[in-house]
């Protein structure tokens, strides 16, 4: 078993303004967050949110602390969210056995001491996208199944922006303290997604694509509203967004994508909307 890690500094608005297409990319984009029999991080100074995913093939996989964390346990001082996007798995959770199939989740609260990823099929090995934000009140681990989300129907045909949005991780649902997670469907032919775009100056987001078609592709839509960047961007890609910048996405076919957000409140409703003809 192998655990990777990484870290990310936040960056200024006003320095992206510059960046060419590597730097945007070295900054923002996470790539193969799964690889076999490994766990992969990524710790970013927005919010201090770590994402990441844990592959479990023919072993399992311990979460392991990191020594950025400078703890004896990955979750001393932390919680996580985490959602299967792969076949049908189970996580250890201080020896309590909680099976995820796809598009499930599980929150973890802080203190719990050994969280281990196994998937119950090699030949369809569970996918565990993983968040994970401070924490300064334990709080249960919870599993939320798609029978326990609060569905949305969102957008229409006439604007290609068709979706259900699925909220898991949120404090209707589930007791955390900044964390929240959930998961966003584009129905076939539609292909944009959080639009109308937004920021929330009270907290930074993570989006990662998934159910993306062989061959296709997607522009993630980053920056200040009237200074926009944007990002291509393949399945199973991740990218992070900051507190001061829009989240939004097309693709050359429909997909889904996870977002997870930490920072300063648990309010979902809190964003500032920018109309798609103030975009520049």
């Amino acid at each position: 078993m192998k655990t990777n890690f990484s870290f990310r500094y936040a960056a200024n608005p006003a320095d992206v303004k510059s960046y060419d297409t590597e730097k945007l990319r070295n900054e923002f984009l996470i790539q193969k967050l799964f690889t076999e029999n490994s766990v992969n991080l990524v710790y970013s100074m927005y919010d201090r949110l770590i994402v990441g995913g844990a592959m479990p093939v023919n072993e399992k996989l311990t979460l392991e602390t990191i020594p950025y964390l400078k703890s004896e346990n990955f979750l001393d001082r932390r919680e996580i969210g985490i959602i299967n996007v792969g076949g049908p798995g189970e996580i250890h959770v201080d020896g309590e056995v909680f099976e995820l199939d796809k598009k499930e989740a599980l929150y973890i609260g802080k203190g719990v001491k050994d969280v281990i990823f196994v998937s119950k099929d090699k030949s369809s090995p569970a996918l565990f996208y993983i968040n994970s934000a401070p924490a300064h009140e334990k709080f249960p681990t919870k599993k939320v199944g798609k029978e326990n989300a609060e569905v949305i129907q969102l957008g229409d045909e006439n604007s290609a922006n068709r979706r259900v949005l699925n909220k898991l991780i949120v404090n209707s649902i589930v007791e955390t303290n900044q964390l929240q997670m959930g998961l966003t469907e584009l129905l076939p032919g539609n292909i944009w997604n959080t639009m109308p775009a937004h920021t929330h100056s009270r907290r930074m987001e993570a989006y990662f694509y998934f159910d993306l078609h062989e061959g296709q592709t997607i522009s993630h839509f980053m920056g200040e509203p009237q200074e926009t960047r944007h990002i291509f961007m393949q399945n199973h890609d991740a990218v992070l967004s900051p507190e001061w910048s829009i989240h939004s996405g097309a693709g050359t076919s429909n997909y889904s994508f996870i977002w997870g957000m930490a920072g300063e409140n648990l309010d979902y409703g809190d964003m500032d909307v920018c109309a798609p003809n103030e975009l520049r």
